[in-house]
């Protein structure tokens, strides 16, 4: 059957309206594709309690996100790592775009990944700190000399304070460690033992229950938190060098300029109110640069970590 012409032309008519560009029309992305194309900021860190850390870094994310929008940055997101392994796997796979660690295990995981060690972090408001070794006045020990043939309670193997700092104090004064996996292994006269706690607090107990000799802990511990009745019945054999508090790394493979607009938004934050609200529930009061310079403080990181590579770990 023929359609009239009236309702051909019609027809012909809608159909080419339908066709043609609105006169609004722009190439300006849908809201879909401004969406898939937006990226999504990863802020890492390792705890056993995810809860607390994504508490406390949550704002810190959202404040940098905020400013990163020329990047295409819309949003960040916190992710908490079990333990080192797991946070060097998370960089490795572009899953963590930056993280914070002390020392020692943020050079383990800057040479396992190729991330970047950019600035230092203030944690506590303290940008250095330092291990304290001490013996209980009981033992009879009063010179690191005298630490030959005895345990000495660390915290743990990744722990910059709590084993990075003081091994490497008793390896420049010619002591010959040896990992033990309890304080009631023997331990040769000529080396000195080491068990790890896990806690200050075990340390410390430990020590003044007689149960070793000796231990170690940070100079924050020491001074600060162990109750004075407590560091009462020690006594200090040496402190050691400072390092920087924490240490703020960056995923290999994320861009230039993305790296130094972080840094420079790092830097800055405690001098705005916005920032230092951001920045309290962080327990963290400013980034700086390193004083000496990046190169030679992460020298002397790395000269230390391949110290005490070799050490025959429990």
């Amino acid at each position: 059957m023929r359609l009239p012409l009236v309702v051909l032309l019609l027809t012909l008519l809608t159909a080419c309206t339908a066709l043609a560009p609105s006169p609004n029309a722009s190439n300006t992305p849908t809201n879909t594709e401004t969406s898939s194309n937006s990226r999504l900021l990863v802020i890492g860190d390792i705890s056993d309690d995810p809860a607390e850390v994504i508490e406390g870094t949550q704002p810190l994310a959202n404040y940098l996100a905020a400013r990163l929008s020329a990047f295409g940055i819309s949003s960040a997101q916190v992710r908490v790592a079990k333990n080192t392994e797991e946070m060097i796997n998370l960089l490795k796979n572009g899953e963590v775009d930056l993280c914070f660690d002390s020392t020692y295990p943020a050079t383990l995981i800057s040479d396992a990944t190729g991330a970047k060690i950019i600035l230092r972090r203030w944690r506590f408001g303290v940008e250095e700190y330092h291990a304290v070794i001490f013996a209980s006045k009981a033992s009879g020990i009063t010179r690191l000399e005298e630490l030959p043939g005895h345990i000495v309670v660390m915290d743990a193997p990744y722990s910059t304070s709590g084993f990075l700092l003081p091994a490497v104090h008793l390896l420049e004064n010619n002591l010959r460690l040896s990992g033990k996996k309890s304080y009631t292994d023997q331990v040769a006269p000529d080396e000195v033992g080491f068990v790890f706690s896990y806690d200050d607090e075990n340390t410390l107990q430990w020590v003044l229950s007689g149960l070793a000799p000796a231990g170690v802990t940070d100079d924050y511990h020491f001074d600060k938190a162990f109750p004075k009745e407590a560091v009462e019945q020690l006594v200090v054999l040496a402190r050691t060098e400072s390092t920087p508090r924490q240490v703020v790394l960056v995923r290999p493979g994320l861009e230039e300029a993305l790296v130094q607009a972080i840094k420079q938004i790092l830097v800055e934050m405690d001098e705005t109110e916005d920032g230092k609200a951001a920045l309290k529930p962080f327990q963290t009061t400013q980034f700086d640069e390193f004083p000496e310079g990046i190169e030679s403080a992460l020298a002397r990181m790395r000269y230390m970590a391949e110290m005490v590579k070799g050490l025959p770990l429990p």
